[in-house]
């Protein structure tokens, strides 16, 4: 799993110890990436000494380059066949890693979604306004992938499918990024309970809106005008 960190200090012991419990309650071969962006408050230096007793990977970056090249390099250093994407915040559940991989498996899917807006998911302590802009997010993608919740932040690929993609926007959205650059054919969708950060500051701006926006423009023309053009995907919901 890559996570990517930008003064994530507070919980991010909290978030290793988690997600290898409950790798290890699943059976599952954990490998955490942690991409870190040059925190100024230290969560470089706990990434390392995690690093001491956890199976970790640390990459120090030298300032924030966007969350989308963030995960692409932790993508180049990740040597699991399945690879991930997940916040350092715990909004998204560290349980949930085994749903997402095991319905991969059972699916064949090329990527696994993890999903707010499908029956069974479901947004907690988001103010009213957050919402509706997090779901006008989605409904803008939707003529561009049959995934429901396309700006998700949770969610498994292949490795062979993502290694090569060619990711332009370094904004918050990498899943719709690869859903629409790299060569998935099929995909599926899974319902969590997304829960708000307590600690720490989001990273939504203004600027990353805008960002998203002309992340929007380019998907469009590839979808409808590129290569990406005609590009059949078979979609599937678990409940």
């Amino acid at each position: 799993m890559v996570v990517p960190t930008y003064n994530e200090k507070d919980r991010l012991a909290d978030l290793a110890r988690a997600l290898f419990d409950a790798a290890a309650a699943s059976r599952l071969a954990l490998e955490l990436v942690i991409v870190d962006d040059n925190s100024p408050d230290g969560t470089g230096a706990i990434a390392d000494e995690l690093a001491k007793t956890y199976r970790i990977h640390v990459i120090h970056r030298a300032g924030k380059l966007g969350l989308g090249t963030a995960v692409v390099a932790g993508f180049g250093v990740a040597s699991a066949e399945v690879v991930g994407v997940m916040d350092a915040d715990f909004s998204h559940p560290p349980e949930g890693i085994a749903r997402l991989y095991g319905v991969l498996l059972e699916s064949k899917a090329d990527a696994v979604v993890g999903s707010r807006y499908i029956p069974g998911g479901r947004v907690e302590n988001w103010p009213a306004g957050r919402r509706l802009l997090s779901k006008l997010a989605c409904l803008l993608a939707w003529p561009l992938t049959p995934v429901r919740d396309a700006t998700s932040g949770f969610f498994l690929i292949r490795r062979e499918v993502a290694t090569g993609a060619q990711i332009a926007a370094g904004g918050f959205k990498i899943c719709l990024e690869l859903l629409l650059r790299s060569p998935v054919r099929s995909v599926a969708e899974v319902p969590y309970v997304f829960v708000d950060r307590t600690t720490g500051q989001s990273k939504m701006s203004l600027r990353e809106a805008m960002g998203y926006l002309t992340q929007l423009r380019q998907l469009y023309v590839l979808r409808f005008v590129g290569s990406a053009q005609g590009r059949s995907v078979r979609y599937t919901r678990q409940g």
